[in-house]
């Protein structure tokens, strides 16, 4: 793709800051870091969860999320097996840039939930306070081909944990559920107390089998302590651009393979139905940018560090149904390019329509939304524009599960 560039007298403010935002957030990180400590020492808000798991830390949604734990103080361990992230000889690339972003230490392992007894040596090496449990196979459409594949990592993982979080005197645990729980709406927008189980994707089961278990263990041991987040559509990035969405699969996600195309990389953007009765025939979705969605555990976090909450379950979003259409046409305004559209058949598995209503959120967690559609977009071009082909690809390392082995 050529870029032009314009002469330094036509250049606006917007421009500069657009491509200054980067440094300027490196160079502010560390000072706000450093005044969160000490207002949370003066405060006396020091977390009380200090050594936070993070399940598919090096992930998309993982890595975002340990952002945020990291500068709200807490010391953070991630796990992944890269089913769904890129890793390489020397780790995670997305873990080592969110210490460029934190100046903070992140302890990683490449490990795997189906491999029981190496998740029990990390809770051993570890005092684990709380799990954010991520790790999971996520694609609809590669679920509805591969069901037994999704129901063994998802399920089976699942379980994993569960005994070794309870061997090791571990009971809190944010869970990242997901609104394909939902089904098809039956009611728009949707509330917590919408009627599950009538799910449309074996991704989306695997989600509501493991709400079905958490409910259960809650009931029979009161130990328990978890936070299940109905999330969602994650777009966006960290404002920095040093992290974002980097899909390992052709099964990838809208806004990705719309960067993709514009920059030139792919010819079209493939839309799966326009027939749907909305009101340009496309697909409406609550997209919710990853900084929010990072926030939101946090915020979740804190709620089970302060009370016994059992089982409880939130539903994240904006509140706001954006078609597939009208986020293309936003993507193609904040960023100055075209996005050529090739429609195709409904995909099994998708649904009409779907945004949240997220007022349990707003007054129990604390939790709001703060960024626009716009800003999604802008921030995710930022991403790919300075990792055109995402995370260094140097030696890299790929992950196939066979029989509980990656």
């Amino acid at each position: 793709m050529r870029v032009r560039v314009l002469p330094a007298r036509t250049r606006s403010i917007f421009e500069y800051i657009y491509f200054l935002k980067p440094f300027l957030y490196r160079a502010s990180a560390c000072s706000e870091e450093l005044m969160g400590i000490r207002n949370r020492q003066q405060q006396g808000t020091m977390p009380r969860f200090k050594t936070i798991l993070v399940t598919g830390g090096a992930g998309y949604i993982g890595s975002h999320c340990v952002v945020d734990l990291v500068q709200a103080g807490h010391e953070v361990v991630a796990i992944d097996n890269f089913a769904n992230a890129v890793g390489d000889d020397d780790g995670s690339p997305a873990l080592r840039r969110v210490e460029e972003i934190t100046g903070k230490k992140v302890t990683f392992y490449k490990a795997d939930l189906l491999d029981k007894s190496q998740i029990s040596d990390i809770f051993d090496k570890h005092p684990v306070d709380c799990v954010i449990h991520f790790a999971a196979l996520k694609a609809v459409g590669e679920s509805m081909q591969q069901p037994l594949l999704y129901y063994q990592n998802n399920l089976l993982g699942m379980l994993n944990l569960l005994e070794i979080m309870r061997s090791h005197n571990c009971f809190q645990m944010v869970f990242s559920s997901s609104c394909t729980v939902y089904g098809e709406p039956k009611h728009l927008p949707i509330t917590e107390d919408h009627p599950t189980g009538s799910i449309t994707n074996v991704y989306g089961r695997t989600k509501y089998f493991i709400e079905e278990m958490l409910k259960d263990l809650s009931t029979a041991d009161k130990r328990w302590n978890i936070i299940s987040l109905r999330y969602f559509n994650p777009v966006g990035a960290h404002p920095s651009g040093l992290i974002g969405e980097d899909p390992t699969k052709e099964f990838t996600n809208l806004m990705p393979f719309m960067a993709q195309v514009a920059l030139g990389k792919k010819p079209v953007l493939t839309v799966f139905g326009n027939d749907y009765q909305t009101p340009d025939g496309t697909g409406v979705r609550d997209y919710i940018h990853v900084m929010d969605l990072a926030s939101g555990h946090v915020a979740a976090l804190n709620l089970l560090s302060e009370n016994h909450v059992g089982l409880k379950v939130y539903n994240l979003g904006t509140g706001r149904g954006v078609s597939v259409k009208e986020l293309v046409e936003v993507f193609e305004k904040v960023t100055n390019t075209k996005i050529p559209l090739k429609y195709e058949a409904r995909r099994l598995g998708d649904i009409t329509a779907m945004w949240a209503d997220a007022t349990l959120a707003k007054n129990e967690l604390n939790w709001v939304t703060k960024h626009t559609i716009e800003e999604m977009c802008t921030d995710f071009w930022r991403w790919q524009t300075m990792n055109p082909d995402g995370y260094p690809k140097k030696n890299v390392k790929t992950s196939v599960i066979v029989n509980g082995k990656s």
